[in-house]
């Protein structure tokens, strides 16, 4: 049977783009109406709040997470190298933009360890190209938690100026200059990622990619925590090789071990992980997760304020926290110059993960968000923050599954845990001074837990799929041992070289026929197929383009054990030989045959069939040198007196063939070379004669 095209009408482009120009230039009230509801979807969703309904769960949820927020804030100021003041404002303004702009309903945006990780290696290595000591650890401030206190304690005795920072900015000043000329850039890429519709970048990050880059981060910021588990002061390693140098200078000093800070971590780590695996086992009857974190730190603040572990055993604390805003200021031009190219990988991992995470959870609760708004709202989350001294913010899973599991319904919790965090910030910061380092550490270490399991999952997730799982130990491997961003590179572009090395080598089979059906599966996969006499039908499983034509070839004549070249070339090696042998007058051949002998001498014994049928319903798309590839094998096969026939073609496969001459200039032959189904060209080859 033959199949009628639709026949498209063709648009003009060109005035389509003109007319969505001139629509999205126009303003009117209700467009601009639009535009700031789209803009700021809390003007949609507020009004229709549903208060008796939702607020329980709001405040439960922000309660919780802003107890959480607080003490993983203060620690993950370690791994960005920064004062815990500084991640206490981040995780206060990112809430409350993330409430304004942000269309998942459940996502906890804020402080992250992998966003807080890459940070501060960007800010130490910059504070040692300016010449800052990066294991300049001073003893902590002692002043009354002011804010000019705080700021006399950050001009240290380093007087230059360094990329247009003010002559008197010491290392601490710097270092925020450098997080939050980052951040900045960071937000302005994502804005631009929204504006131009760029959030196509995040399907290059495949799972196996983010798990793995997940997993070596976590290993690095693992690696970076144990010089304060243990209390030793070393070198601070930049650049790549970082985890390698940093266990080896651990285990170079480990005789210079703290031991108030060795007990301290031992039971820290003890109680904390018994109270995550508690939780885990009984969080069906809990209400709410238990606020660990929290006890740790008010208990081990109180010991090592009345124990004065300081003075008495020199562990190190976290020091004095201001109250209150420092007034805020605009990042430093010159040095987004600096940090503009390390600000690219930081933009697209911290929304794929905000990203991914909102559309997981959407699809759970069984409502839409839409991805470039949520580009918007994490660049906004960084923009902003960082003329108040914030740096870069990413959603996070742990805390996401928190909020969930507290009867979280909207971002009011946001709102609730930012006003826990203000809490903190007005009046509660000065009461961390004496909160040992090590205890931060702990904090650190074990929520790490998750990411450091993957590797429980290697054996299971080998046998569901061994390129995915070589992807994940790559990116891995390269995150921890050269560097984060190094590693996110490796990863995308070995998994971008898997798929095309899948494409170039695919499965390639010989098909039979199931018996008494007109279904044709495997024959080296399936028992008890018939062979169609006479007919050959070869499937190939991936689109045909120009890098993998040889495969394509090399198979075919593989499968039907049959090169039509060589074949060809055979033919010609004996007519020739005949020639020579009739001029001579010698009416037996080369062979010592007769003529009518060498006649049947020259039909090849290995040719068993008169058609070959191509099953194309696995290729994708045809390339020009795909396209070509079809024609030369239906030339070469025709000089053999044997037919090539299509069978299964997609729409663009077939206009590729027809724009390539395949079918001849008027398609005469059309019906004759082309079947919808591998059976109709079986059925067809066998009445040919």
């Amino acid at each position: 049977f033959h199949m009628e095209r639709k026949t498209h009408v063709k648009t003009n482009r060109k005035e389509i783009m003109l007319a969505k120009l001139r629509k999205s230039c126009s303003c009117t009230p209700q467009k601009l109406k639009n535009f700031l509801m789209d803009f700021f979807p809390v003007l949609r969703w507020l009004p229709k709040y549903r208060c008796k309904e939702y607020i329980w769960g709001d405040i439960m949820s922000g309660l919780v997470i802003g107890i959480i927020l607080v003490p993983q804030a203060i620690a993950y100021s370690l791994l960005a190298g920064l004062k815990p003041i500084y991640s206490l404002y981040t995780s206060f303004f990112a809430n409350i933009i993330y409430f304004l702009m942000g269309t998942s309903r459940h996502v906890s945006v804020g402080i992250f360890s992998l966003i807080s990780l890459m940070v501060g290696q960007v800010v130490d290595r910059e504070l040692l190209l300016a010449g800052f000591d990066l294991n300049d650890d001073a003893p902590p401030a002692s002043g009354d938690g002011s804010l000019q206190n705080y700021n006399l304690s950050n001009t240290t005795a380093f007087n230059l100026t360094i990329a247009g920072i003010n002559a008197e900015c010491g290392k601490e000043c710097y270092a925020i200059g450098i997080a939050t000329a980052l951040t900045f850039m960071a937000g302005v890429y994502q804005v631009l990622m929204g504006i131009f519709r760029l959030g196509f970048v995040s399907m290059y990050l495949s799972e196996s990619v983010l798990d793995g880059f997940a997993t070596g981060a976590s290993l690095t910021i693992l690696t970076a925590q144990v010089k304060y588990l243990i209390g030793i002061k070393i070198p601070r390693s930049q650049g790549h090789g970082m985890l390698v140098i940093t266990w080896i200078n651990i285990f170079r000093n480990i005789s210079q071990a703290n031991l108030c800070d060795v007990i301290t971590s031992a039971i820290c780590i003890v109680v904390l992980v018994t109270a995550k695996e508690l939780g885990d086992r009984y969080k069906h009857k809990l209400k709410f997760p238990l606020p660990t974190e929290l006890v740790v730190i008010v208990v081990a603040t109180l010991v090592s304020h009345y124990g004065k572990l300081n003075e008495v055993y020199a562990s190190s604390v976290s020091g004095a926290i201001p109250t209150g805003f420092i007034p805020p200021k605009a990042p430093e031009f010159n040095l987004m110059l600096r940090v503009a190219l390390d600000a690219l990988p930081l933009a697209i991992v911290s929304f794929v993960f905000t990203v991914s995470l909102s559309e997981m959870f959407a699809k759970k609760y069984a409502y839409t968000i839409r991805a470039n708004q949520e580009m918007f709202a994490v660049g906004f989350c960084n923009i902003i923050p960082s003329f108040f001294h914030s740096f870069a913010t990413s959603a996070a899973l742990a805390k996401t599954l928190v909020k969930t599991s507290t009867g979280c319904q909207t971002q009011i919790s946001g709102v609730i845990s930012a006003m826990v965090v203000l809490l903190v910030l007005l009046f509660l910061a000065p009461l961390f001074y004496s909160l040992q380092k090590c205890v931060l550490a702990c904090i650190i270490i074990v929520s790490l837990r998750g990411a450091l399991r993957k590797f429980r999952d290697v054996p299971a997730r080998y046998r569901v799929n061994k390129v995915d799982t070589l992807v994940w130990v790559v990116t891995t491997s390269a995150s921890a041992l050269v560097s984060t961003e190094i590693g996110l590179l490796v990863g995308i572009v070995f998994s971008m070289l898997c798929i095309i090395v899948r494409t170039q080598r695919p499965r390639t089979a010989l098909l039979g026929q199931i018996q008494d059906t007109s279904f044709y599966e495997d024959d080296s996969e399936y028992e008890n197929l018939s062979t169609v006499p006479k007919v050959k039908i070869f499937r190939f499983e991936a689109p045909l383009y120009y890098a993998n034509r040889n495969y394509f070839l090399k198979s075919l004549y593989r499968l039907t054990n049959l090169d039509p070249n060589l074949e060809a070339a055979r033919r010609k090696k004996y007519e020739k030989k005949e020639k020579q042998h009739l001029k001579k007058g010698n009416h037996r051949t080369a062979n010592g045959l007769g003529i009518g002998e060498t006649t049947l001498q020259l039909v090849p014994k290995q040719i068993d069939f008169q058609a070959l049928v191509v099953d194309c319903s696995s290729i994708s798309f045809l390339d020009t040198t795909g396209v070509n590839t079809l024609k030369e094998i239906l030339k070469d096969y025709k000089n053999l007196n044997i037919s090539v026939l299509l069978a299964c073609c997609n729409p663009s496969v077939i206009d590729s063939l027809k724009r390539g001459g395949y079918f001849g200039k008027d398609f005469g032959c059309m019906q004759e070379m082309l079947f919808y189904s591998i059976h109709n060209a079986v059925l067809f080859a066998k009445d040919q004669k």
